[in-house]
């Protein structure tokens, strides 16, 4: 191990089942069944304790319009007390961008391990706000052509809309849980000023969950006024043909 003032980094893109023996296992000698959790496909964002370290599961999240979808990129942290290790698909921009800043200003690391990977999870969900405010002006265009009486299509982008909501709260809320955990100090290797920190990081997950329930519940709106529109002028139609008949 290196010695305590020093922060090790050790950043795995798609580990092949060698390396991650290699490290996980016999060098930092992790619990099996984080190892296992790490090398799963999917997870839910969780955090859990081990003895010495903890380990983390959050989500990053990049919206793919062609799918009308969110993709969610699993991050996994094994944070230890002077080292932090990372796992993921090497599609991580939040940690694209922190090796790059670590290259440029020394300090980040003695910032220690829990503050490294503070930079990290807020970069992630700073990610969350474009793909929010892009929500935002879909609805506005559906809620416009609603108004309008426009029918071409319109009950399924509104459906795929609801279903994208529902894949945003899936990724959203579970990582609001597990963030609020590190900003409760439950954890000795996540001291109280790192805690204070992670504390704005959970804040910033509320609003995100806040406007997800928001957006869903606008969206249903959007439907039913569709829905009563159509039924309205269906009605209307019934009275042309029954006058004309």
């Amino acid at each position: 191990d290196p010695a305590p003032p020093v922060t090790l980094w050790v950043d795995m893109t798609a580990p092949t089942p060698e390396e991650t023996k290699a490290i996980l296992s016999d060098t930092f000698r992790f619990h099996q069944l984080a190892i296992e959790d790490a090398t799963s496909e999917i997870h839910h964002p969780k955090v859990e304790s081990y003895d010495g370290f903890l380990y983390l599961i959050l989500h990053g999240i990049a919206f793919e319009a062609r799918q009308h979808r969110f993709a969610t990129r699993d991050v996994d942290f094994f944070l230890g007390r002077n080292y932090l290790v990372t796992i993921h698909d090497g599609h991580s921009r939040s940690i694209a961008n922190m090796r790059h800043a670590c290259d440029k200003h020394g300090r980040i690391l003695s910032e220690g391990p829990a503050g490294l990977m503070h930079r990290i999870v807020d970069a992630m969900v700073d990610h969350y706000r474009p793909e929010i405010e892009a929500f935002e002006k879909r609805m506005e265009v559906l809620e416009h052509e609603a108004v309008l009486g426009y029918r071409e299509a319109l009950v399924r982008r509104i459906l795929q809309l609801k279903r994208d909501l529902s894949s945003l709260r899936r990724v959203v809320i579970p990582q609001r849980d597990a963030v609020g955990r590190l900003a409760r100090r439950e954890f000795t290797l996540v001291r109280d000023e790192m805690a204070y920190r992670f504390r704005d990081v959970y804040d910033h997950l509320v609003r995100l969950s806040d406007e997800a329930i928001m957006f869903q519940d606008r969206v249903t709106g959007i439907l039913e006024a569709h829905l009563s529109t159509v039924s309205n002028r269906l009605n209307q139609i019934v009275k042309v043909l029954t006058v004309m008949s």
